[in-house]
Formats: C-alpha cells, sequence, structure tokens
C-alpha cells in the first residue's frame, strides 16, 4: 500500500468559460468536482496505474464530506482522513477556452486543533505499518506546525518507509532537514530554497540539505534529476497546451510509483514526465489522458548529465 498525505484537503472544482474576461459576468459552459489536495490528486493517478493507495489527512464541514462522498468513488483509494471540526477548503480553476489558460483561486484551509494534529499523528503512525512508500504533500493549514513535514519524514524513515515531499514557502525549507529520500520542487519552490536560479546549481544545493535525491520540475522543459545514482534530464517530445492543474501531482504519482516498483531512474522520468503532460491534455483537474499517456511515454527524451557535484 502507497501511503499519501493531504494536511490542506480540498474539493476542486473545474469551470470552463468561453473567454475569461475581467470584470466580466461569464456563463460557465461545463462544471466538475473532484476529491482534490495534492497527496488526493496523487492517489488518484496512482490507483489509475493500478495501485492499491490510501489517503490521509484531515477532513471536515460540509465540504469535506462532499470531498469523502467522492473519494468512495475513485477505485482503489482508501479513505483514511482524520476528521476537524472546521470546514474542508475548495479550489476553483476557471478554464478559458479560447485561450487554453487556467485561472486558480485557492481558499484557505481549517484551522486545526492541538488534539486534531495529536489525533492525526498517532493513525499516521499506524497506517505507516503496512505502507511501501509514503508521499507528503502540500500546504500545511493553520494551526499545524511548520516543521510538521520534518517530524513526518522521520517518523516514516524510522519505521523503514521511504518518504516523497512535495510542498513549499517554509513547510520546504523546514521540511528538508527531516531528510526525505525524494524532494520535488518546482523552479519558483526549488530557487526560494537555495537562492540560485541556474536549476543545475539549485538542484544540488537542495540536495546537499538533506536530501536523497531532488527531482525539479521544470514545467515545460520537464524535469531535472539529481540521485546519488547519477542525474539526468528528461523532457516531453514538445510543448502542450491544456490545463496544468494536477500536472505536479501526475509526476509525483510517477515518481513514486517508480520508487516502489524499483525502477531505474530514466524509467521513473520517463514515466513521471508522461503522466504529466497526460494531465495537462486532460480536460479536467487531476486527471490524465490515459491514451495520450501511452504514446508520450515512448517520447519522452531522457538524457544523462555530466559530473553533477
Amino acid at each position: 500500500m502507497i501511503l499519501t498525505v493531504t494536511l490542506n484537503t480540498a474539493l476542486d472544482i473545474t469551470y470552463r468559460v468561453p473567454s475569461l474576461r475581467p470584470h466580466a459576468s461569464h456563463r460557465v459552459s461545463d462544471v466538475t468536482e473532484r476529491p482534490g489536495g495534492k497527496g488526493v490528486n496523487v492517489a488518484r493517478v496512482l490507483a489509475a496505474l493500478g495501485h492499491e493507495v490510501t489517503v490521509t489527512g484531515f477532513a471536515g464541514g460540509a465540504t469535506g464530506r462532499i470531498l469523502r462522498d467522492r473519494l468512495t468513488e475513485v477505485p482503489g483509494v482508501l479513505d483514511a482522513l482524520v476528521p476537524v471540526a472546521g470546514t474542508t477548503r475548495r479550489t476553483i480553476a476557471v478554464v478559458d477556452e479560447r485561450s487554453g489558460g487556467t485561472t486558480q483561486l485557492n481558499e484557505p484551509g481549517p484551522a486545526v486543533t492541538h488534539a486534531e494534529w495529536s489525533a492525526f499523528q498517532e493513525a499516521y503512525e499506524g497506517l505507516l505499518a503496512s505502507a511501501s512508500a509514503v508521499a507528503l504533500c502540500g500546504s500545511l493549514p493553520p494551526g499545524v506546525p511548520v516543521g510538521a513535514y520534518a517530524g513526518l519524514t522521520r517518523t516514516a524513515r524510522a519505521a523503514g518507509v521511504p518518504v516523497l515531499l512535495d510542498t513549499s514557502g517554509a513547510a520546504l525549507r523546514r521540511g528538508v532537514a527531516g531528510r526525505p529520500d525524494v524532494l520535488k520542487p518546482n523552479a519558483e519552490e526549488l530557487a526560494e530554497l537555495t537562492g540560485f536560479h541556474e536549476p543545475l546549481r539549485a538542484t544540488q544545493d537542495a540536495r546537499r540539505r538533506g536530501a536523497g535525491a531532488v527531482v525539479a520540475s521544470l514545467g515545460p522543459q520537464g524535469v531535472l534529476a539529481v540521485t546519488a545514482q547519477g542525474h539526468w534530464r528528461a523532457a516531453p517530445p514538445a510543448d502542450l497546451r491544456g490545463n496544468p492543474t494536477g500536472a505536479g501531482d501526475s509526476l509525483v504519482a510517477g515518481l513514486l510509483s517508480g520508487l516502489v516498483e524499483q525502477l531505474p531512474w530514466p524509467d521513473r522520468l520517463a514515466r513521471a514526465v508522461a503522466l504529466s503532460a497526460a494531465t495537462v491534455l486532460s480536460p479536467v483537474a487531476g486527471e490524465f489522458d490515459r491514451a495520450a499517456y501511452g504514446d508520450l511515454l515512448d517520447r519522452v527524451a531522457v538524457t544523462a548529465e555530466a559530473n553533477a557535484a
């Protein structure tokens, strides 16, 4: 079983409009709702790849009830969310059908009490007993300590469970000190963490801070990976237009499934980039185009880089 942690779950709502114009009224052509938050999106993709997945984190209020109801509709995903008194947030993605661009609106999460955080930690330790890997994903809701991911990483590693960390800001700066097996920042998060904007230098610096491997997401340019076994670049065959919502989560799912299946790094990266690109091509946030994925997997270019410092 693969465990994904989403402390700040969300109900993802996608609106499609013919053309998005500021200060104007819009007629929505299509609306979809999905259980969301980064780790939930990761779990959905992992399940589609054939893995058994358990999701944990927090859920509460009317939105949390809808989210949990929708999770029961996802084959292969087990709900182990911890209840909170506050209300789970919503995220709104507005897709402009004319340009293909997406505007994202993210609500704040519920305030988590000390007792709720303690209950989660106890549940998390129990879930680790049957986990083959864990993904710690996304932002921290109010009330959760900024060093939460460092502590959760150490707990998993003490249980012999490899950890992938995908977060940002202070949670990333503190989380890397827990020594996750894989760190997955995007270019902006990587620059904020290290102070370097050149991708290779920044990725190497991030690994020196404690991660076993760093896979930097570079948007349309694919990924740069620096690991103990070497370092590689992997890129999709061409720039893709579409909805990028969830593309990073699909990337994480590819990396995590490759870790559990013990694939060589080049194969992990090819899978991750193909899944990410196929998500951009999907009309719904958090989903990937399965036909496109099969085609893209054979066309992702993975090249070795020389002399990682």
